[in-house]
C-alpha cells in the first residue's frame, strides 16, 4: 500500500497581518500534483487543519476545490482522504461529503458522538476507508483521551482484514515525545496523548498539527532523504505544507510511505518541498543591528540579490529606532512589489533580563493567535501572570464545557432532523 501523506495545508492563511498567500499554496499544490503523477499512490492523505480558520472565505472554498479537483484528475484511480483538524470547521468539512465521493475524495469532519460505544449500529464504518491494497481509519481532530473510540473502529477492521492488508490510520492530534520545533509551547506545557491512547491495529499513523516534519521515537531522522525502514506500528507527522510562521526553520516535507503487509514494512521517503518564499532574518551572520540606517542599508542590498521571502530584524535592545522605521521599511520594499515581505515582530538581543523581567509584557504575532484555537493555549503562555492559578483545574473546566457544548449540539442537530421529518410527512 503506497500512500502520500500531508497536513496542516493552512489555506486562507494571512500571515503578518496583510500577506496573502494563495501564491504559496498554488505553487505547493503544483509539487504535489507532480509527486501524485509520478509516485501514483494509492491514497492521498490530508491529515487536518485543511484551512486557517472556521469560515475560510468563498475565494478560499473555491481555491480548496479547484486543487483538489485537479489532484483527482491528475490519479482519477487516486484515493484523497481529508479531515478535519482543530483549525477547521467539522461540520462544515462534513456537509461536503456526498458530493466529494463522487470524485473518489472522502471528507471526514464530524468526530464520532459521545455516545457511540453504547450503539450497535455500525457507526464505525464511517471512519474507515477500504481500498484494494489495505484500510485507512480516517480520524478528524478528537478532544481529550477517546482510546475506547479508536479501539472499537481498530477492531472492526481487524474483523475484516482477514487477507492481512495493511492499515493505515488518520489523526490530528499532540502525541507524547514530539519536537514542538516552531510552534509557540514549551515541552511540558502542551497536552499530549501517549501512542497507548491511540489503540493497536494499524501499521502507519498519519499524523497532523505539529509543523515539524518528524517519526515519533526517531527524530534524529527527520533530514533524510533516502527511504528509511521501520517495523509496523509507525508514528509520523508530515509537517505543514508551508512554515506557518518565521520560527519554522527547519525543511518541510510530504512524505511517502510504502507498507509492504499488516504488521510488516514501513518505508518513508521525505520529498522535500519547494517553498516559494523563504524567512530571513537580518543581519544573516547572527549579530545585531545598533542603527535603523545600518538596517536598511542592509536590507536593500539583500533584497536586490533577486530572491524573495519574508525579512525579520535582529536589533540590539540599546538602538534607537525612528517611530516610523516600519513605514520606512515598507517604502523601501515597494519597487519589488509583493516578492518581498516584512514581519515587523523585532528580535532584541542584550537584553538585561535582571532589570528588564517585571516590566516584560507578551506580544503574540497575528499568525500566533490564529492558531491558539484552544483557550488553554493562551492561558499556558500567560500563566506566569496568574501565580495562584491551578491549570489541571482549569483544563478540567475546559473539557467539562465542551463535552457539554458537543452534546447540546447533537441534540439540536437530532431535534432539527425530527422536525424536518415531520414537516416532510
Amino acid at each position: 500500500m503506497k500512500i502520500l501523506h500531508t497536513a496542516d495545508l493552512h489555506l486562507g492563511q494571512v500571515i503578518y497581518q496583510n500577506y496573502d498567500r494563495s501564491d504559496e499554496h498554488r505553487h505547493f499544490f503544483c509539487q504535489l500534483e507532480q509527486w501524485c503523477k509520478a509516485e501514483q499512490p494509492d491514497a492521498l492523505l490530508v491529515s487536518g487543519d485543511v484551512f486557517d480558520i472556521q469560515q475560510p472565505s468563498a475565494t478560499v472554498k473555491k481555491a480548496f476545490t479547484d486543487y483538489f479537483v485537479r489532484l483527482h484528475q491528475c490519479c482519477p484511480q487516486m484515493h484523497i482522504v481529508i479531515t478535519a483538524g482543530n483549525h477547521d470547521s467539522a461540520s462544515r468539512i462534513q456537509a461536503d461529503h456526498s458530493v466529494w465521493q463522487l470524485a473518489n475524495t472522502h471528507l471526514i469532519g464530524t468526530p464520532p458522538a459521545l455516545d457511540s460505544m453504547s450503539r450497535s449500529d455500525g457507526w464505525q464504518y464511517e471512519y474507515i476507508i477500504r481500498l484494494d491494497s489495505g484500510y485507512i481509519v480516517a480520524l478528524p481532530y478528537l478532544s481529550g483521551d477517546r482510546r475506547d473510540v479508536i479501539q472499537s473502529i481498530l477492531d472492526k477492521v481487524a474483523c475484516d482484514n482477514a487477507s492481512g492488508m495493511p492499515v493505515v490510520m488518520m489523526a490530528h492530534q499532540a502525541m507524547t515525545g514530539l519536537d514542538p520545533a516552531g510552534h509557540q509551547f514549551d515541552i511540558g506545557t502542551l497536552r499530549t496523548l501517549d501512542t497507548a491512547a491511540m489503540g493497536t491495529g494499524y501499521d502507519y499513523l498519519a499524523l497532523g498539527h505539529i509543523h515539524k516534519p518528524q517519526t515519533i521515537g526517531h527524530q534524529a531522522d527527520a533530514d533524510c532523504k533516502e527511504t528509511i525502514t521501520y517495523r509496523s506500528p509507525v508514528l509520523r507527522y508530515a509537517g505543514s505544507a508551508l512554515h506557518v510562521s518565521c520560527d519554522e526553520t527547519y525543511p518541510h516535507t510530504v512524505s511517502l510511505v510504502d507498507i509492504d503487509r499488516h504488521y510488516g514494512e514501513v518505508h518513508i521517503r521525505q520529498l522535500r518541498i519547494d517553498e516559494l518564499r523563504h524567512f530571513y532574518v537580518l543581519p544573516s551572520d547572527g549579530s545585531s543591528f545598533t542603527s535603523a540606517d545600518d538596517a536598511l542599508k542592509t536590507m536593500k542590498e539583500f533584497v536586490s540579490k533577486g530572491q524573495r521571502g519574508y525579512l525579520r530584524f535582529r536589533f540590539n535592545v540599546k538602538a534607537n529606532l525612528p517611530s516610523n522605521f516600519s513605514q520606512m521599511v515598507y517604502d523601501a520594499l515597494l519597487p519589488f512589489g509583493d516578492e518581498w515581505r516584512y514581519n515587523p515582530k523585532m528580535l532584541w538581543t542584550g537584553i538585561d533580563d535582571s532589570k528588564d523581567s517585571e516590566q516584560e509584557k507578551l506580544v503574540f504575532e497575528v499568525a500566533e493567535l490564529q492558531q491558539m484555537t484552544d483557550p488553554m493555549m493562551f492561558i499556558e503562555r500567560t500563566q506566569d501572570q496568574y501565580p495562584d492559578l491551578d491549570l489541571e483545574d482549569v483544563r478540567e473546566a475546559f473539557e467539562e464545557v465542551k463535552a457539554e457544548m458537543l452534546l447540546l449540539s447533537e441534540e439540536r442537530e437530532a431535534k432539527n432532523n425530527m422536525k424536518q421529518k415531520n414537516e416532510e410527512r
